[in-house]
């Protein structure tokens, strides 16, 4: 049995969005990869799509389905140009937002990049029990969700609360 303080190993999956990138220029969703390692997670899974709200639906909801999936790290997509929807093609998935993750990532991103931060649509909430946060595109953008935000929010560890310890729960329904 473990302790509100014992470290528990997430298992995560990484999805890159990009027009223009293969698995070997992936920076930002390498940079995903070996962070979550780093921080104990487990690599569960890893796919780069193209910006197509349908092809991006269809993965995500595939590891939105496997129980064995605790959360879904995407990269790419999140901007304001005609082919950027990963908002379009995963906010319908999700059975609650986290509006304080967006909020959060772009005041951080101000203090980075300033009034630019207004461009990011990054989001982030739950779909059938599964952590789904939705990032820039950039490396550096990741790197800022990821150890200012998110590292700390996946570790049971975290006071004087976090998203980790919710993970029981999540799948509770209304009697």
């Amino acid at each position: 049995m473990t302790s509100a303080h014992d470290f528990v190993p997430l298992r995560l999956c990484v999805l890159t969005v990009s027009d223009t990138r293969t698995l070997e220029q992936d920076s930002s969703g390498d940079y995903l990869c070996t962070a979550l390692a780093d921080a104990g997670h487990q690599l569960a899974g890893r796919a780069l799509l193209r910006d197509d709200r349908y092809q991006l639906r269809a993965q995500v909801s595939r590891w939105i389905a496997d129980d064995d999936v605790d959360g879904i790290l995407v990269t790419g997509g999140t901007g304001f140009t005609g082919r950027d929807s990963t908002p379009e093609a995963l906010l319908p998935l999700l059975d609650k937002q986290m509006p304080g993750f967006g909020e959060l990532f772009r005041a951080l991103s101000f203090e980075e990049i300033g009034t630019s931060t207004l461009q990011s649509r990054a989001f982030a909430g739950l779909a059938n029990g599964t952590f789904l946060f939705a990032l820039p595109g950039s490396t550096s953008a990741c790197r800022t969700a990821w150890e200012k935000i998110i590292v700390a929010q996946l570790d049971a560890r975290t006071r004087p609360c976090n998203l980790a310890t919710l993970r029981p729960r999540l799948r509770e329904r209304d009697a």
